[in-house]
């Protein structure tokens, strides 16, 4: 059996949330178990941001999947970059940069609505005409 573009990409998503509790899960096993300490790692978590925003625009996306993944991946990149203070980024002087990537966004998306267009009328439910 030959999975179409839309269930591949529902299995894709469902694959990388099923992976993301396993790896929570064994996170908290090791913390439990004395292995690791999990509350150290939590300045990581903006890059699972990163990888839900990527995984939401790679497929087949519409596109307010793809501009939901790119929030995901300005917002998970914006905290990394705060929290490790890459490029001497601060909460209090880094915020104009969402302002900017909000605009960039509103930009993108009807450009993205229409190189997506195919994918549009597939996620679309179908019309019942009587």
């Amino acid at each position: 059996m030959r999975m179409d573009s839309k269930q591949s990409y529902q299995w894709r998503k469902q694959l990388m949330w099923g992976l993301v509790l396993v790896a929570f899960g064994v996170g908290l096993l090791l913390d439990q178990m004395g292995k690791l300490d999990v509350l150290s790692l939590w300045h990581y978590l903006p890059l699972l941001m990163l990888v839900i925003g990527i995984n939401k625009m790679i497929g087949y996306p519409t596109a307010d999947e793809f501009t939901e993944g790119l929030w995901w991946l300005i917002i998970g990149g914006w905290l990394f970059g705060n929290l490790e203070h890459i490029f001497g980024m601060h909460f209090e002087s880094s915020w104009p940069y969402l302002i900017i990537a909000w605009g960039l966004t509103l930009i993108l998306k009807p450009l993205m609505r229409q190189r997506l267009a195919d994918n549009e009328r597939k996620a679309a439910p179908p019309v019942h005409r009587e």
